[in-house]
């Protein structure tokens, strides 16, 4: 019986925990169908918001900048993923990269993060999938109430809808799930271009400078509303300048969230080795493409001034300011398609985190039995939608945003470490990609992970340390003890 915190998980015992055959996936996934995972979570409403929101509040033009180095951090650990997962074909994402390297607290901790993530995110999603719902059916001369009245509740449906029409899906097959998914990615992703191409008409060279905007003192009404690396070091708030791109970077990196994601399916994909490195990268190189012509077409519309007087800029606001009231109805039905896919990938994300740790004994082991027809995770794929749909229809999740960021970026960190680790402690393991210039890239990426999570504030850190506290009692007073490691010899005799 290993009693200690940091006991760790074998490569060989993760590889043949996957083969048990009550608890595991089938692999059906090719590069394509990952590639088409990453872009459907990471193209969603964001494209249309995000960028405008960061150029409007932080960084202006220079918004451009913020994408870039947001794509270029996540490109860094996107490869440590490959690597982990092309080792490591088995689900968990970077809850079962840490266990084989880290121990198990630290895979504890980074799997109790995964879930903050993929709640949160999923239900963040879902919430405005409702919202831009009754959006659009405002735009369309439509009355349909989207809200129920239940007593003294108020339920907001068409979140609870879309939530339980892909967690059927997902219950039933993953693969019939990617199919639908990359119907709707191929729409939405047709009208984005489309958006894009609209919007260049409209560009001035003009609105492009100052590409950099000159600082200046942040309004803000409190000190645990700046980042924290401006609240440890005693900087006055501030925005636009390069505080303002690098904030602008912490923010946008929302827009990136979800390649882990895909690095969860490695048990459900064929040929992994090959498949994993070259669907998360290539996913990785269309969205960061998509990124950066939108906001420069959304920059290059109007000035980021006029997008800052705006309530909720958006590339809606900015043809909007243009005259072209028409792209509103185009931009409405592209986010509901973007979002609607970005939903689906979540749910799979977070159950596949969830199957993995109560495999491994921290959670329930009952809810990691697969299905004996589908070969899905049923059961906890329901539990899993359910709660997303409550969450969603009935709580104000759009304030926690910012947790969503901060929870991938610790997963990332972890990740990124984790690479020089494994190499040293197994040098002997086939890897069907390696991160080019170990461990250098490795720890750079760990490194700027970490800057960017110092780029927010100080609310979101206080919140991230709470959720933190909550996990840390739940592995002290549940989950060391069920723990498959520590239960070992008793579990030799009765299996």
């Amino acid at each position: 019986m290993n009693r200690s915190i940091l006991r760790r998980k074998s490569v060989e015992e993760t590889v043949a925990t996957s083969e048990d055959p009550e608890r595991s996936l089938r692999r059906d996934l090719t590069a394509w169908d990952l590639a088409v995972l990453g872009v459907a979570v990471a193209v969603g409403a964001g494209i249309f918001s995000v960028g405008a929101t960061a150029a409007a509040n932080y960084a202006g033009p220079g918004v451009i900048l913020s994408f870039i180095i947001a794509s270029v951090v996540c490109a860094l650990a996107i490869m440590c993923y490959a690597e982990f997962a092309s080792t490591l074909p088995v689900a968990g994402s970077a809850y079962t990269f840490s266990y084989a390297t880290m121990g198990e607290f630290v895979a504890w901790i980074i799997g109790w993060d995964l879930i903050l993530e993929m709640l949160l995110a999923a239900a963040v999603i879902a919430k405005f999938w409702g919202v831009y719902l009754s959006d659009a059916f405002g735009l369309f001369g439509v009355n349909v109430p989207t809200t129920l009245h239940l007593g003294p509740v108020d339920l907001e449906w068409g979140p609870v809808l879309v939530v339980g029409v892909f967690t059927t899906l997902l219950a039933v097959g993953t693969k019939l799930s990617t199919r639908v998914n990359s119907i709707f990615t191929i729409l939405k992703v047709g009208i984005t271009l489309f958006v894009i191409v609209a919007g260049f008409f409209y560009v001035k060279a003009e609105n492009y400078s100052p590409f950099i905007p000159p600082s200046e003192p942040a309004a803000s009404d409190s000190s645990l509303h700046q980042s924290l690396f401006a609240f440890l070091s005693g900087l006055e708030p501030s925005t636009y300048g390069i505080v303002g791109i690098l904030s602008g970077a912490a923010l946008v990196f929302f827009a990136f969230i979800g390649f882990d994601v895909v690095a969860t399916t490695a048990e459900e994909t064929k040929n992994p080795q090959k498949a994993l490195p070259r669907g998360i990268l290539g996913g990785l190189a269309i969205v960061t493409v998509l990124y950066v012509l939108v906001t420069i077409v959304v920059t290059g519309m109007v000035p980021y001034t006029a997008l800052a007087e705006s309530e909720s800029p958006s590339l809606t606001t900015a043809f909007a300011l243009v005259g072209a009231d028409w792209a509103g109805k185009v931009i409405s039905v592209g986010i509901l398609v973007g979002l609607t896919s970005v939903i689906m990938v979540l749910l799979l994300g977070l159950t596949r985190i969830v199957f993995s740790m109560s495999r491994d004994g921290l959670l329930p082991r009952a809810v990691s039995r697969t299905s004996p027809r589908f070969r899905t995770p049923a059961r906890l794929q329901i539990i899993c939608g359910i709660a997303v749909a409550l969450i969603a229809g009935l709580a104000k999740v759009e304030l926690l945003e910012e947790m969503i960021n901060i929870g991938t970026l610790s997963a990332f960190v972890l990740v990124s470490f984790g690479i020089p680790i494994l190499r040293r402690t197994r040098p002997d393991l086939a890897r069907g990609f390696r991160v080019p210039w170990s461990p250098v890239l490795p720890i750079i990426s760990g490194l700027a992970c970490l800057w960017l999570m110092s780029n927010l504030t100080v609310t979101t850190w206080l919140r991230f340390l709470a959720w933190l506290a909550v996990g840390i009692a739940i592995y002290a007073l549940y989950s060391y003890r069920h723990s498959r490691l520590h239960r070992a010899p008793a579990e030799a005799v009765t299996e």
